[in-house]
């Protein structure tokens, strides 16, 4: 009886030590989303598949055209963006493996009205799209992206949703949280907002 109660024991130390690291992200200053979804690129991205077909850098002002995003009745406004030309900087864990071989990340920071809602987007310039697919899922696996300069401090990442697609060779994250403790806050379409500056990489689909 012994012997199942220290079993029992360790397995909810496991499960304890799995929790911890999913929502509260494994190091101190860096959260993991409650929920996550990672995206593989298709053969839709294959113009884009790789960085020699698609040099150009990405720019702030091509990815980020307006001064906000909105979906359904929710709109995030822009709070500031950032070109860093080291991704690592950008993530930590087994992320950090994962951009090896990127060259630029484009973070921008948004905000509701109200300042319920925090979000933030990133997009990474890897060199093809198996890189691409390992950076969704190194994500999802033991690493994930720092929160972007100017995050508030109430940023609740044990209940912020995330998503992760690789497009060619890029990878977009969308991350939403509810900022403080207080209230239930839905986070449908904030996340669906943030996620609608994914579909600015379709142009260099054309060119």
């Amino acid at each position: 009886m012994r012997k199942w109660i220290a079993v029992a024991a360790v397995l909810l130390a496991v499960a304890a030590g799995a929790a911890f690291l999913w929502l509260g992200g494994g190091e101190e200053d860096a959260p993991r989303p409650a929920f996550f979804r990672g995206e593989p690129t298709t053969a839709h991205y294959a113009p884009i598949a790789t960085r020699a077909a698609d040099p150009d850098p990405l720019t702030a002002a091509e990815m980020f055209p307006t001064g906000s995003v909105t979906a359904g009745q929710s709109t995030l406004a822009s709070k500031g963006t950032e070109t860093l030309t080291d991704c690592v900087p950008a993530v930590w864990g087994s992320a950090e493996a994962a951009v090896a071989g990127c060259t630029q990340v484009l973070r921008a920071h948004y905000a509701t009205p109200d300042g319920r809602v925090s979000g933030q987007f990133l997009i990474f310039n890897l060199a093809d799209a198996a890189a691409a697919d390992g950076l969704v899922a190194a994500l999802e696996n033991g690493g994930f992206v720092r929160p972007a300069p100017g995050t508030p401090a109430g940023f609740d990442g044990s209940r912020s949703w995330a998503q992760a697609r690789a497009l060619g060779h890029y990878v977009t994250v969308s991350w939403v949280a509810p900022v403080g403790g207080a209230g239930r806050v839905d986070l449908t379409y904030p996340q669906v907002a943030m996620d609608s500056l994914s579909l600015v990489i379709q142009r260099r689909l054309v060119r």
